[in-house]
């Protein structure tokens, strides 16, 4: 790897994927490569061919046989900057091979070049028919997407006040979504009121996002910004899904894998991004097979790429709104208009955390307050103090990843202590840590602030005292309300808006304990009433149910 490929010589990093150079971009042994050609066709290029151009979807697969490639970062401007320079043996793509969402990056023949090209049914073939090849070309996917992130290639320029609610707001949907950005701070950044006026927008319309080749777009909605960049897929309502899964965290996504792998046609259906409300935890240390830890994001990360690898689509930044069940095939409608028929729906849109009821609550939102603690919100509150509410696990493993960072951490919760709602492991390092202070049986009165939030008080229900703190960040990890609004007049929830499953829903379709009163409807995770709140029970629960989902498919008419 020559120095000033991919932006910086990485070679003192072994962290970094490009110092990584044999497995992010490996060579394929001859065999292997005859293996690969057996799928494709055999071409030739001349210099200065374009293969694939960043925004265009169905990407196909190329393996150089003889000369060489250029991966290409378009720039604002037009130019093209050489990312990397790949030759005999080696392969193109990354991980939207595995989707129908817009390419990053453009390729270019460096030289009269022989390649194999694979289509992506025919990728997908191979990946699946030969898994020894598949290992090493998924692990080189992901490692170049790793490398994108790291060193903002190949994405946008978000410009806006690090603080601000909407600048956060779209950080949070790109970083989850895995798509490539650079933030330039316009509070401390000297470079940034430059920037904002070359792109010729008022300094009031910012937080601005600057992707190549289109317009800046000023403030996005979320679904604005999905649709500009190609992150959302364009579904055929005459298409009939065995399976629709509503809602990628661990449970949805576990569903997706499974109903993929053992060939049922699939798709997921997605609000903000995959890992649903575990996503945002910065580690969970309590999951099977990773004794260090694993963050939520990155265990979302990784079952994404298993379902799409499976065949599974995954259409983001979609809200389902209503699902009509009076008929088969079911027709779930988006908050876009759309409609996806299925023969059978998983639910698993789980829950999200309750709000108190509090003055200015709602004006510090994402300025201040925070349902996440992750690198980027840790970032916002280096040497501070800061407050977590909440008793459960989501709240102590937040508390121990913020402690790293902060000067001082505030645990407020309304009852005794953690024993009745944290894991075990998780109270004896809250303990032992003097950067943690707990408080029980109080919680938050009032919060204040002017551009952001400055103040917290919190009140000891037992005694009455009130302290007050010059606190700028709160992170509000209490309760769980389920997201089951688009189920109403579908299926049974119980008092709380969990939804209702085996005996409990009347079932008798499947016999399975995840059926809910409607037949061929089922409930996984945490929305399903009773189900243990454990980011290890919803992946099982996900994978489990496929076995009834089949059950199901044998007894309904072939539609």
């Amino acid at each position: 790897m020559n120095q000033g490929e991919f932006g910086a010589d990485v070679s003192l990093d072994p962290s970094d994927p490009y110092a990584r150079r044999s497995q992010t971009f490996p060579r394929l042994e001859p065999e292997m490569m005859d293996r690969v050609s057996a799928f494709g066709s055999e071409i030739e290029v001349s210099k200065g061919t374009i293969l694939f151009s960043r925004g265009e979807r169905h990407t196909d697969f190329f393996l150089i046989k003889s000369g060489s490639i250029e991966i290409l970062d378009p720039s604002g401007d037009g130019s093209l900057r050489v990312l990397a320079h790949q030759g005999e043996r080696e392969f193109t793509g990354e991980l939207d091979l595995f989707n129908n969402r817009e390419n990053l990056v453009t390729a270019r023949a460096a030289e009269d070049s022989r390649l194999v090209r694979l289509d992506r049914s025919s990728f997908l073939r191979m990946m699946s028919a030969e898994p020894d090849i598949g290992e090493i070309v998924t692990r080189a996917l992901i490692l170049r997407r790793v490398g994108f992130i790291r060193h903002g290639q190949a994405g946008v320029v978000l410009i806006g006040p690090g603080h601000s609610a909407d600048t956060l707001r779209l950080q949070r949907f790109l970083t989850r979504n895995g798509y490539p950005h650079r933030l330039i701070d316009s509070d401390i950044d000297p470079h940034a009121g430059e920037m904002v006026a070359a792109l010729k927008i008022c300094a009031l319309s910012l937080p601005v996002i600057v992707p190549p080749g289109k317009p800046a777009l000023q403030n996005p909605a979320t679904q604005e910004l999905a649709d500009v960049l190609g992150l959302t897929e364009a579904i055929d309502p005459a298409e009939v899904y065995d399976v629709l899964v509503v809602g990628a965290g661990p449970a949805g996504l576990a569903a997706a894998v499974y109903a993929a792998s053992e060939g049922l046609k699939t798709i997921v259906i997605e609000g903000v991004a995959p890992g649903g409300q575990a996503g945002t935890s910065s580690k969970i240390e309590n999951y099977l097979g990773f004794p260090t830890g694993i963050s939520g994001q990155a265990l979302a990360g990784r079952a994404q790429v298993q379902a799409q690898k499976f065949g599974a689509r995954l259409a983001i930044s979609r809200m389902a709104v209503s699902v009509d069940c009076s008929e088969l095939p079911y027709r779930t409608v988006l908050d876009d208009g759309q409609k996806v028929s299925a023969k059978a729906i998983v639910v698993a849109t789980g829950a999200r955390y309750r709000k108190p009821d509090l003055p200015n609550y709602e004006r510090f939102e994402g300025q201040g307050i925070h349902y996440a603690a992750t690198a980027m919100e840790a970032q916002l509150c280096q040497q501070q103090e800061v407050v977590v509410v909440g008793g459960g696990n989501s709240a102590g493993q937040a508390a121990m990843f913020l402690s790293q960072w902060v000067r001082h951490l505030h645990i407020v919760v309304r009852g005794p202590g953690l024993k009745e709602t944290m894991s075990d492991y998780l109270i004896q390092r809250i303990e032992k840590s003097h950067r943690i202070t707990l408080h029980p049986y109080s919680e938050i009165s009032a919060i204040d602030g002017d551009r952001y939030l400055t103040s917290v008080t919190w009140t000891n229900r037992m005694t009455g005292k009130c302290e007050s703190w010059p606190i700028s960040n709160i992170f509000m990890m209490i309760g769980a309300a389920p997201n089951t609004e688009w189920l109403k007049g579908c299926v049974k929830l119980d008092k709380s808006g969990f939804v209702e499953t085996g005996i409990m829903a009347g079932t008798v379709t499947s016999g399975s304990p995840f059926e809910t009163s409607a037949p061929g409807i089922f409930a996984v995770g945490d929305v399903r009433s009773g189900s243990i709140k454990r980011v290890a029970s919803g992946v099982g629960e996900g994978s489990v149910v496929v076995q009834a989902i089949h059950q199901y498919l044998k007894q309904i008419p072939r539609l």
